[in-house]
C-alpha cells in the first residue's frame, strides 16, 4: 500500500495545480413519495421520529454503471436505473421535506472499496459527499479499516495525508457526521498514538481515557433526544472484520462479539443515561430472498445476532452482504422488530418511522414501519454533489484518463465469488509475471482472492476520451482499488494442498481463488471438508506437486496475512515484496495488448 501512496504523492504537486472547476416496487424510472408523514400528534401523544438509513456507499460518488445501475431481476424486477450521490442527496432530501425529526444513519462501508474518484484520494471525497447529504451517523463497517486504525481516525478527525499531503489548498477537516465502533476496542499494550484530536460531541459517550487498552478506538454510541425522548444509537462492525482486511493497520485492536457488545451498552444506558429506546447499526447481515422492499426469510449470520440481541432493542440497521431487505421478525420476548437492509452502493434508501411514547421513552414497536426506495435518477441532480463531483474529477483527470493497456473483449469478474473468474485469473497471472523472475521472487504459481476484484474491464467503456478497448488509469484502478503489495513466500506442497481445502466450507465452495496459468487441480464438493482437492490432481505447469519439495507462491498482503480465512497463507516464510498489484496488472496489460480473458478451466468440480 506505501508504494502506491509514494506513486500517488508524486504527481501531488501537479493535481493540486488543476484546476478545480428513492420508489417502490412498480413502474420503472418513477420516484414515490413513500409513505405518508405523521400528522402532528397530541402535545401528550407519541413523538414521530424518521430514521433515513444506507449502507455500504464505498465512495460511489458517481452513478454506478453496467450491471451495478440496476439491482438486478431478482430484487428489481423493473429493472429500474438507479444510484449515485447526485440522486442519493435529493432524494433523501425529498423525504426530510416537512418532517420536524429526521435522523439519517448509515451501517458502515462508506469508504474502502471505492472507485477511482475517491479511491485516489484516500476517500477525502467520498466524506465530502457524505456530509453534503447530511449523514448524521454511522457503524464502522470492515472497509473503513482497509487503511488501519490511524487512518480511520484521519477521516474522522481531519488532516492531511501523512504521505500524499493535503490534495486541495484546504486542509482536510473530517467527517461532520459521526462513526461509531462499539466493538472496536484497543488491546493491552497498544499505542494507538495522539488522541487529543478525539473532541467528544455532545451525546456521545465520554472519552477520558480514550485509547487506551479496552476504550474503543471511536464513540460506542450516540445518544439523540427528540422532543426529550432519547433514543440511543450503538454502532458496530461485523466482529469476523480481521478476517477480511489487511492485518498491518488492526494489530492493536479486537474485534468483540456483536450481540454481547450492543447488549452490555443497553443495559449501561439504561441504568446510567435512563434511555429506553435503541436503534443498533451494524456492519453485518444476511440473504432475504424476494424484492427489494421484501422479506424472504433472513438468512444467518445476522438472523442469529438479532435472535441474541436484547429486547430491549428496537431497529436493527444492516449491511454488509448488500442485500436489499425490509424484514420483521420476533426479539425474545415475542414484540415485532425490524431489521433493515439498503442494497449498497447510494442504490436504495430505508425510510424508517419510529413513534416514541413520551411517558415510557420507548418505541411502540406495533407501530413501526419501514419502506425500502430506489434511488432513481428521474430526480434533479443535486448541485452540491455536482460540484463536489466535477472539483475531484478535475483534480484526478490528468491520472484517471491516462491509457495503460487494451483489451480485445470483455474480461469479467464471475457472477458471485464461488466461481471461478476470467478476471481473477488474469490478475493472477499478472502478479505471477511480476513474480516469477529469480531476481523478483522466483514464483511459479499466484493466487488471487475474488473480493479483491471490484469491476470488470469492458471494451465498450469510454472514461476519458479513450477508443473503445483501451483502458485508462481510471479503469484499472477501479479493479483494484485496495492498494495492496505483491508477496512472494515459501509454501510447501502439503500447504498449498490445505490453503485449497480453505475454499470450501462443508458442502460448497465458500470463495473461489484466482489461480495462475499452469496451476490445476480437481476438487469434489460431495467429499468431507478438508478432503474435497485430490492431491494427485494438484498440477504446476504439468507437475504433480510434491507434499515434501518447497514452492515460491506470489499473493497479495492482504491474503498472505490470512485474508478471507486463508490462514495457511501465514506459514509462509522467505518472505518477498514485488511492489503493488495494480501495478503488476499494469505492466501485464502493456507487455500484452489486445488482451483476452484468462481461461476459466485451470479448475475442476468433478460432477
Amino acid at each position: 500500500m506505501s508504494v502506491r501512496r509514494t506513486r500517488i504523492g508524486a504527481v501531488a504537486a501537479t493535481l493540486a495545480a488543476t484546476t478545480l472547476v428513492l420508489s417502490s416496487l412498480g413502474t420503472a424510472g418513477q420516484a414515490a413519495p413513500g409513505p405518508k408523514k405523521p400528522k402532528p400528534t397530541h402535545p401528550h401523544g407519541p413523538v414521530p421520529v424518521q430514521v433515513l438509513s444506507f449502507n455500504d456507499f464505498h465512495g460511489q460518488l458517481e452513478a454506478p454503471a453496467g450491471s451495478s445501475a440496476t439491482l438486478g431481476a431478482a430484487e428489481d424486477p423493473s429493472n429500474t436505473v438507479v444510484g449515485g450521490a447526485e440522486h442519493l442527496a435529493t432524494h433523501l432530501s425529498q423525504l426530510r421535506e416537512g418532517v420536524r425529526h429526521s435522523t439519517t444513519v448509515a451501517a458502515g462501508d462508506l469508504i474502502g472499496g471505492t472507485p477511482f474518484l475517491s479511491g485516489l484520494f484516500h476517500d477525502e471525497p467520498a466524506v465530502e459527499s457524505l456530509d453534503a447529504m447530511g449523514l448524521d451517523i454511522s457503524s464502522v463497517g470492515n472497509h473503513e479499516f482497509d487503511e488501519g486504525v490511524t487512518e480511520l481516525l484521519r477521516m474522522q478527525h481531519g488532516g492531511c495525508h501523512p504521505v500524499d499531503g493535503c490534495y486541495t489548498d484546504e486542509r482536510f477537516g473530517g467527517a461532520d457526521f459521526q462513526w461509531l465502533a462499539a466493538n472496536v476496542k484497543y488491546k493491552e499494550g497498544a499505542a494507538p498514538g495522539d488522541n487529543k484530536k478525539q473532541r467528544p460531541k455532545k451525546g456521545h459517550g465520554k472519552k477520558k481515557g480514550h485509547g487506551k487498552a479496552g476504550r474503543t478506538v471511536l464513540p460506542p454510541y450516540e445518544i439523540r433526544r427528540y422532543q426529550g425522548v432519547k433514543v440511543a444509537y450503538i454502532g458496530m462492525t461485523l466482529e469476523g472484520t480481521p478476517e477480511i482486511v489487511a492485518q498491518a493497520g488492526i494489530r492493536d485492536v479486537e474485534f468483540l462479539d456483536e450481540a454481547e457488545t450492543a447488549n452490555t451498552l443497553v443495559r449501561q444506558l439504561k441504568r446510567r443515561h435512563g434511555v429506553e429506546a435503541f436503534v443498533v447499526l451494524l456492519h453485518e447481515g444476511g440473504f432475504a430472498p424476494g424484492g427489494y422492499d421484501e422479506c424472504g426469510g433472513l438468512s444467518d449470520p445476522i438472523r442469529t445476532i438479532h435472535d441474541n440481541l436484547d429486547a430491549e432493542v428496537d431497529l436493527l440497521v444492516t449491511g454488509h452482504t448488500h442485500s436489499p431487505y425490509v424484514c420483521t421478525l420476533p426479539d425474545p420476548r415475542g414484540n415485532p422488530r425490524h431489521v433493515t437492509s439498503a442494497s449498497a452502493l447510494g442504490r436504495v434508501v430505508t425510510e424508517t418511522w419510529l413513534q416514541l411514547d413520551r411517558r415510557s421513552g420507548d418505541v411502540l414497536r406495533d407501530e413501526v414501519t419501514s419502506t425500502n426506495h430506489l434511488v432513481t435518477r428521474d430526480v434533479a441532480a443535486d448541485p452540491q454533489q455536482s460540484s463536489i463531483i466535477a472539483k475531484w474529477n478535475a483534480l484526478a483527470a490528468p491520472i484517471a484518463n491516462r491509457v495503460v493497456g487494451t483489451i480485445a473483449t470483455d474480461i469479467t469478474r464471475a457472477a458471485d465469488r464461488a466461481t471461478e473468474s476470467a478476471l481473477s485469473n488474469l490478475i493472477a497471472d499478472a502478479q505471477l509475471a511480476a513474480t516469477s523472475s529469480p531476481e523478483d521472487g522466483g514464483s511459479v504459481v499466484a493466487f488471487m482472492n475474488p473480493g479483491g476484484v471490484r469491476a470488470d474491464l469492458t471494451h465498450s467503456q469510454v472514461s476519458g476520451g479513450e477508443q473503445p478497448g483501451e483502458v485508462t488509469y481510471g479503469e484499472a484502478f477501479a479493479v483494484q482499488p485496495f492498494g495492496n503489495l505483491v508477496v512472494t513466500m515459501d509454501l510447501t506442497g502439503e500447504a498449498i494442498e490445505r490453503l485449497l481445502e480453505q475454499q470450501f466450507t462443508d458442502t460448497a465452495v465458500r470463495l473461489h481463488l484466482g489461480v495462475s496459468d499452469g496451476f490445476t487441480y480437481t476438487y469434489d464438493l460431495s467429499r468431507p471438508a478438508g478432503d474435497k482437492v485430490d492431491p494427485a490432481t494438484i498440477r504446476i505447469n504439468g507437475t504433480v506437486v510434491d507434499p515434501e519439495a518447497t514452492y515460491r507462491v506470489t499473493t497479495n498482503n492482504f491474503l498472505a496475512d490470512g485474508g478471507d480465512g486463508f490462514t495457511v497463507l501465514t506459514e509462509g516464510t522467505g518472505r518477498s515484496g514485488g511492489g503493488d498489484d495494480l501495478a503488476a496488472l499494469i505492466a501485464y496489460m502493456a507487455a500484452n495488448p489486445s488482451l483476452q480473458p484468462a481461461p476459466t478451466d485451470r479448475v475442476t468440480e468433478l460432477p
